[in-house]
Formats: structure tokens, sequence, C-alpha cells
């Protein structure tokens, strides 16, 4: 799989929809906070969290969750994660 920007952004917009449905990305400012924005609670999160490690094959650890807190953090993240697997 492609590791670029756009195909990250659409493997976390394709986990959380997973999960969460109804989730407004258009609505959504990367900057803010990302389970805030979403409305999801922290067992939405984790699932969101299973969901990207199942399509990117990416292993987030639990010591690594306060650093995914916006949209543009949760993707800087997996993004240095796949760069550097």
């Amino acid at each position: 799989m492609s590791t670029t920007p756009e195909t990250i952004r659409q493997a976390v917009i394709d986990s959380v929809r997973a999960i969460a449905p109804e989730a407004d990305f258009a609505a959504l400012d990367p900057r803010r906070p990302f389970r805030e924005e979403l409305d999801l609670d922290s067992f939405d999160f984790l699932n969101v969290l299973i969901e990207l490690h199942a399509r990117l094959g990416v292993e987030i650890p639990e010591a690594d969750y306060g650093k995914l807190g916006t949209l543009d953090a949760l993707l800087g993240y997996l993004a240095a994660r796949l760069e550097s697997a």
C-alpha cells in the first residue's frame, strides 16, 4: 500500500467511519481535539486505532495515545511510523 499523506488520511477516515459512520469530516478542524470533534468516546477511539492497525499495519503503543490528540497529530504520527517501518 502506498503511504502518501492522502492514503494515510483516507485510511483514518475509513477507520473512523467503520466505528462511527456518522462522523462528519467536512466539519472537522484538523487542529482541534480529534475525539471531541468527532464525538468519539475512549472505546471508539481504541477501536479506530485497531482499525488503523488492520489497514496500515502500524502498531500504536498505549504510551503514544496522548500524541494523537488532533487529526493533524494523528496523520503526522502515522506518516512517521510508516516511514520508519
